[in-house]
């Protein structure tokens, strides 16, 4: 069974910060890439940023040079540092393996956490 908590996100002021978290379980995280997607109210689940076992990452263009994401693998624990947050930022953020966007509907997924940029 797949385990993804995530956790961090909170109401932001534009240009502000968060650090969101996500526990993950072992059998996703250990030897798997991992990645941070997120869903605005009314549009489809979007990559955010992904991150490879060996911490080589890769970000969508809206967020490079703002968000910057890291693991522990010891702690099974996935990160995403979110800096000068703008209001299109605003969305539920999860956390999983990388998935093609064509397969987002056939697994599972965490309950997510909220990000709320106020401009």
């Amino acid at each position: 069974q797949v385990l993804l908590v995530e956790s961090g996100g909170g109401l932001v002021q534009a240009g502000g910060s968060l650090r969101l978290s996500c526990a993950a379980s072992g059998s996703i995280f250990s030897s798997n890439a991992m990645g941070w997607y997120r869903q605005a109210p009314g549009k489809q689940r979007e990559p955010v940023a992904t991150i490879t076992k060996s911490s080589i990452t890769n970000y969508a263009d809206s967020v490079k040079g703002r968000f910057t994401i890291s693991r522990d693998n010891a702690k099974n624990t996935l990160y995403l540092q979110m800096n000068n947050l703008k209001a299109e930022d605003t969305a539920v953020y999860y956390c999983n393996g990388v998935i093609p966007n064509f397969s987002y509907d056939r697994v599972e997924w965490g309950q997510g956490t909220l990000v709320t940029v106020s401009s």
